[in-house]
């Protein structure tokens, strides 16, 4: 996840969740502006999701997020691409 909030606004939101990943920060906007997903009008990124290969490669976007659902949407669109699960690959 890429985030315009602060790294320290990151790590209590993190927190909260319990997450086990790194949620990044992009306070300047740079790289949610480099994937085309920044609204600069409010500042604030659109909800897309870029799956990413290993060797930097985009496979899939998904622009239709939706929050209640994509952690279902997520491990589906892993699953057909190919990616391994947790502790099956590198």
């Amino acid at each position: 996840m890429v985030s315009l909030d602060s790294a320290e606004k990151n790590a209590a939101f993190a927190d909260a969740l319990g997450a086990n990943f790194t949620l990044l920060s992009d306070p300047s906007g740079n790289v949610a502006r480099s994937y085309g997903v920044l609204n600069l009008s409010r500042f604030f990124a659109k909800r897309w999701t870029f799956y990413i290969d290993r060797e930097g490669t985009v496979l899939r976007i998904d622009r239709s997020v939706d929050p209640a659902r994509h952690g279902e949407q997520v491990a589906s669109a892993l699953a057909e691409l190919g990616f391994p699960k947790a502790g099956d690959g590198p």
